[in-house]
């Protein structure tokens, strides 16, 4: 067994049952990447997880942050909230964000501007992704730390349409994640 993430994975064969995770597809960066697809996502789970594991080369000193684009879909159907802090202060946010075409941000990660060497860790849900009586909602909480300083938050998005999720794209806001970035793909069962 090899812990991903904080949890534990092992390679038992056992029948899937309610509530269990089944990893769908991973992804690791080898060099500079520009975002992750995952494409033709089986439509047999009750939801979604991604597990993430990123760093961005972002110089600014604010954090850079994940956002997700949903079947491809660039126009005005996503929107944002968002609860983070910095150890110092907390801040609130509640956005419309579909004028770039993304929902997000979905996390906060570390860049260049923070320790090296620190990848912030992420687990963002996606609920009810088959159901096309509802709108869907996704919820991110991640953060880093760095060095005595960072930021830590839960953020939610709304995708509001209610076709069935089929792709997922997701990036930094800059495009440029560090290698050895990790991107992992659940399904949850009902």
């Amino acid at each position: 067994m090899a812990p991903i993430l904080g949890i534990w994975a092992s390679a038992q064969t056992a029948a899937a049952t309610v509530g269990d995770y089944e990893s769908i597809a991973t992804f690791t960066t080898t060099g500079s990447a520009q975002g992750v697809t995952f494409s033709s996502i089986p439509q047999t789970y009750t939801h979604l997880q991604l597990r993430c594991f990123v760093r961005d080369q972002a110089s600014a000193p604010n954090p850079d942050y994940l956002l997700a684009q949903i079947n491809g879909v660039t126009t005005a159907q996503y929107s944002n909230h968002s609860l983070y802090g910095n150890g110092s202060s907390v801040t609130s946010d509640a956005f419309n964000i579909s004028a770039y075409g993304f929902c997000g941000p979905l996390a906060y990660v570390s860049g260049a501007y923070s320790s090296a060497n620190v990848y912030s860790p992420v687990i963002i849900d996606i609920l009810d992704y088959t159901n096309t009586n509802k709108f869907k909602t996704l919820r991110g909480l991640g953060g880093f730390d760095s060095n005595g300083s960072g930021t830590v938050g839960l953020f939610s998005g709304s995708w509001r349409s209610t076709s069935a999720i089929t792709s997922i794209y997701i990036s930094t806001a800059n495009n440029l994640e560090v290698a050895g970035s990790v991107y992992a793909l659940y399904g949850i069962k009902g």
